[in-house]
Parts: structure tokens; C-alpha cells; sequence
């Protein structure tokens, strides 16, 4: 199977108000929200009484008149007002809850990654391009949780998935760039022990391993041809607070999914996985048939889910869900100098995006299997992966050869 073409667009039936993702199509059902009843404004929020109106006034809407020392009739109030009045506390209320969650998650993003500070960057094309890296860093897991979800005990952290997305007028591409792909790592400083280190060809993954995001960073642009204009990196714990705050992620499965390794254990069917299913899931790959490269079309399957129930109103117009989303993929989240939360709004929006006339598809490839004194490696196809860059880079509608296996 050639890892080019984007998934075929496909539903499945199912009754939540967020549509499955089917593994084998990659596309949401679309739903229309219910409205919402919650009308009651917030704590503190009530206005006080309107200009004339006293303590004595009766609950039949009369009040005394100094004047004739007699009661007066003082209309009710209509239903539509009291209806539109009750509409603008609950604006009001939302309004000053947004502003403070935004301006609370905004100050908690941790930008740590200066691309401006790099050197031998690629000339910026047409479009924009986010590099979204998930990384096995166990920050935030204590050892009951790594032991719960499989993740093992290794310190520091290395890239587990790496995506580059692509948005602009030739539409959205989500390219999966498999972690054992043999590229050129450019020259390189030793983090650690100052030693400066020539051009080499490596695994993409040794990038991260070796200089962290800057050096995987360049490494890809070096490698496409393709400038990376935002960087966002989560971890394990940040992962599966994300996928658990939001109520899980809905995905069809047309094959059971056990892998011992990772912990998965998923039934055939159509089904909701939380946070720990969820990051089994994505991380399982000895059962897949093309090994790395079917679990990169997993990872953007579900990504593409997750992002599509992120952005629902039901979502984001609920503080209970948003907050605690918002909160657990800040706990891990690592972006760009650059990057703040109207970029990460439009990473999830071309995510969902995607789903919606967008392409899913590997780099082309010509030996997933490839012999390197690094071990076994994936060979990428110079001549349609460069035809690939090429169009990314001129925001050209993509367009590819069928799978040939």
C-alpha cells in the first residue's frame, strides 16, 4: 500500500452528539448541538433593582405614590423582556469567564522554543505550517500512573509522533512524518558537552533525542524544504487529561485492537475511549500491518477526532469541560516564542479541518524496511515526496498516485 492519498470520506452511525471517527475512513459525523437551557447568570452577577422600585413595592408589581398616598399599578414585565434581560446576564457571565480563562491559560503556556534563534532555516513558503510533535515525557505521571498506562520508566522525553499540518488556500494537509525515517541531520552542538557535531544521516527521531525541539526542527526543514512557523510539543499526562476532560473521543474500530505492549485492548465496534485507551491506542503499532506507518495513520485518525469534539460548542461553551481540557494540556504542552492562543485555536480548527475536504497522508515512501547501522529504518521516495514538498511549499492543492500496497 502506497502512503500517499488522503482517507476516503466515510460515516458511521452512531448517536452521540459528537459523530465517531471511523479508523478505516477518518471522517466525523456531523451533528447539530442542542440548544442550551443553562439561562441562570453567575454568582455576583445580578444587577441592582431598576431606578423608582423600592423595598416596599409589592410582589404584584404596585408601588406607594407620595403623592396620592394611594398604589398605582405598575405594569408587569413582559415575558420577551424579562427573557432578553436574562439572555444578557448570561453574554455577561460568559463574556467575563472567557476573557479570565483566556487570559489565565494564556500566561500558563510554556514558550520555550525560539525558532527565530535558528540557524540554516528554510525560506518561508506559501501557507502556514505547525510541526506537532507528541513526546513520551512522563512529567506529570506519578509511578501508580506509569505503571496504569503502560508507559514504562524512562526519563526525559522523545518524540512518540510527529505531524506536520499544513494550512492555506490549497486547503489542509496533515502529513504523518514516521519517527525512524533515514534524513540528513544538519551540523549540531552538543546541548551537553559543547562538542559540535558535522552533518549526518540518522533516524528523524535522534533529532529531538539528540538537540531537542531546535535541532528536530531544523532537521525537518533541512530534510522538506518546508519552513516550520509554529511548534507544539505534548507529553503522556497532557495527552490523557485532554482526552478525559472532554469526555473521551468517539472512534470506530472494523478490527479488534490488543497490543501487550502498550496496553491496548479494544473491541471491534464503535465505541468511546478515554484517556488511557486513547494513548494505548495511538501508541500501539506491532499489530499493524505496515508497523510504523499504520500507526502514524492511527495518530492522525484520532488527533483529527479529538480536535473535531475539542471545538464543539458543547465543548467550549462549557466551563466544565474547557477548563479542565484547557488545564491538562497546558500541564505538558511545550510551543514556539511565537505561538499563543489564538495559533492553537487554529491548529485545532485545521485539525478538525482535515476531516472536511483536507488530506491525511504519510510522506511517501519507497523502504519502510531499510538496513542502517542505526537499525531498521523508513526510506522516503525522493522524487513523489519531493513532488509533495513542492506543492506544500507553493500551497498547491495536493494531489498523488494511488496506494500501490
Amino acid at each position: 500500500m502506497d502512503d500517499w492519498t488522503d482517507h476516503p470520506a466515510g460515516t458511521a452511525p452512531h448517536d452521540r452528539t459528537n459523530g465517531p471517527v471511523h479508523v478505516s475512513t477518518g471522517r466525523t459525523l456531523p451533528y447539530a448541538p442542542p440548544p442550551s437551557t443553562r439561562t441562570a447568570p453567575l454568582p455576583g452577577m445580578l444587577s441592582s433593582a431598576p431606578p423608582g422600585r423600592t423595598g416596599q413595592e409589592s410582589r404584584t408589581g404596585e408601588e406607594s405614590s407620595p403623592e396620592r398616598g394611594s398604589r398605582v399599578r405598575r405594569p408587569r414585565r413582559s415575558g420577551r423582556r424579562r427573557a432578553a434581560r436574562a439572555a444578557l446576564l448570561l453574554l455577561s457571565a460568559l463574556l467575563a469567564t472567557g476573557v479570565g480563562t483566556y487570559v489565565w491559560a494564556d500566561n500558563r503556556l510554556a514558550q520555550e522554543v525560539d525558532l527565530g534563534a535558528l540557524t540554516d532555516r528554510a525560506a518561508p513558503g506559501k501557507g502556514t505550517n505547525y510541526l506537532v510533535v507528541g513526546s513520551d515525557s512522563r512529567e506529570g505521571l506519578s509511578p501508580q500512573d506509569r505503571k496504569n498506562l503502560n508507559t514504562g520508566s524512562a526519563e526525559g522525553r522523545r518524540t512518540d509522533s510527529m505531524i506536520l499540518l499544513h494550512t492555506g488556500a490549497g486547503g489542509t494537509t496533515m502529513m504523518s512524518l514516521p519517527r525512524d525515517s533515514w534524513v540528513t541531520l544538519p551540523p549540531y552542538v552538543d546541548p551537553g558537552t559543547g562538542r559540535t557535531y558535522r552533518a549526518a544521516p540518522n533516524k528523524l527521531n535522534a533529532a529531538f533525542s539528540l538537540g531537542g525541539p531546535g535541532l528536530l526542527v531544523r532537521t525537518v526543514e533541512r530534510n522538506t524544504g518546508l519552513h516550520i512557523d509554529h511548534y507544539a510539543e505534548i507529553g503522556f499526562a497532557g495527552f490523557v487529561g485532554v482526552v478525559d476532560a472532554v469526555g473521551g473521543v468517539d472512534l470506530c474500530l472494523d478490527r479488534p485492537v490488543k497490543d501487550k505492549s502498550s496496553g491496548a485492548n479494544l473491541p471491534r465496534g464503535c465505541q468511546t475511549l478515554d484517556g488511557a485507551e486513547a494513548l494505548a491506542f495511538v501508541r500501539q503499532r506491532k499489530q499493524e500491518a505496515q508497523g510504523d506507518l499504520g500507526r502514524t495513520r492511527n495518530q492522525q485518525k484520532f488527533l483529527t477526532g479529538l480536535a473535531a469534539k475539542a471545538t464543539t460548542p458543547g465543548t467550549l461553551l462549557d466551563p466544565a469541560k474547557s477548563v479542565p481540557a484547557v488545564s491538562a494540556g497546558l500541564d505538558t504542552l511545550v510551543v514556539d516564542k511565537d505561538t499563543e492562543l489564538p495559533q492553537l485555536m487554529s491548529l485545532f480548527q485545521a485539525m478538525r479541518n482535515v476531516t472536511d475536504g483536507g488530506r491525511q497522508l504519510n510522506v511517501p515512501v519507497s523502504n519502510p524496511n531499510l538496513t542502517t547501522p542505526q537499525g531498521s529504518a523508513v526510506q522516503w521516495d525522493a522524487a513523489r515526496a519531493g513532488k509533495l514538498f513542492d506543492d506544500l511549499k507553493e500551497d498547491r492543492p495536493v494531489t498523488g498516485p494511488p496506494r500501490n500496497g
